[in-house]
């Protein structure tokens, strides 16, 4: 009669055969906590990076996307090991993993948003996108290709920009203008040569009206006028900013430069 020590014995010895992971306690060993530990770490820093630049997805969220897609693909080549049995019971470990990548899908999709034409948070998405394989790649146990994988991001995130800004300008962006000037010039119209001759489109204008507060001052001064102007083109929106303050009259130019797809 097999005493029940020498059967538990061997039962480990078949699940080892089935599979090397009981030789690592399970997946709870120290190495899988290493591998964690770096998902960590590179997803952290590529959050930091975001958070610097003050985006919506930042520190926090970069962070728990890597160690959640490290501990996913942990628990996808580890956390079923208990139930194997040769002949009986396989299990594809790529099938938990798998699922990271449309998963992370759904969370990226709510970053991207069009506003005014101009598409906003596809960069933020992309680097959710990237974070999760960062630490599927790390979880995985491929930590060179993850630290290789996240200097690469920094090299897409920090240095294309100022490699981009060398080449011909071929992105379009998006600005919001605050022009102010006194009503009954003709200003507007010569505010609109300006921007246009600039290489900007006004995509869409809105003016205050006159009278209540822009009523005429006890100098009889003309009532001043505010307008809001969308525009979009290829120029940085500081050059049209200083142009429109050049004219005569204008009082104020406010210019916020929107972006394009960051």
């Amino acid at each position: 009669m097999r005493r029940p020590g020498r059967q538990v014995l061997d039962m480990h010895v078949v699940l080892a055969v089935v599979s090397p992971a009981v030789n690592t306690l399970n997946g709870q060993g120290w190495r899988q906590i290493g591998e964690l530990a770096v998902a960590l770490g590179l997803s952290a820093a590529i959050g930091l990076e975001r958070e610097i630049r003050q985006k919506d997805a930042g520190l926090r969220t970069h962070t728990l996307v890597g160690i959640g897609a490290a501990l996913f693909v942990l628990i996808s080549k580890y956390g079923f090991t208990d139930v194997l049995e040769r002949g009986l019971v396989v299990l594809d470990p790529s099938r938990v993993a798998a699922q990271i990548v449309s998963g992370i899908g759904f969370l990226g999709a709510g970053l991207i948003f069009v506003h005014r034409g101009s598409v906003r948070g596809l960069t933020t998405a992309a680097s959710i996108w990237v974070t999760a394989a960062i630490g599927s790649a790390a979880g995985a146990g491929l930590l060179v290709l993850a630290v290789f994988a996240t200097g690469v991001y920094f090299l897409v995130a920090m240095v294309f920009p100022m490699a981009r800004r060398r080449l011909p300008m071929t992105v379009r962006g998006s600005a919001t203008l605050r022009v102010r000037y006194p009503d009954g010039r003709g200003i507007l119209r010569r505010v609109i040569n300006e921007v246009t001759g600039s290489g900007f489109t006004v995509e869409d204008l809105a003016a205050e009206p006159g009278g209540g507060p822009h009523a005429p001052g006890p100098d009889g001064s003309p009532p001043m006028v505010g307008v809001t102007m969308h525009v979009r083109g290829r120029r940085p929106v500081s050059e049209l900013a200083a142009a429109l303050s050049e004219l005569d009259y204008v009082d104020a130019v406010v210019a916020t430069d929107t972006g394009t797809d960051e």
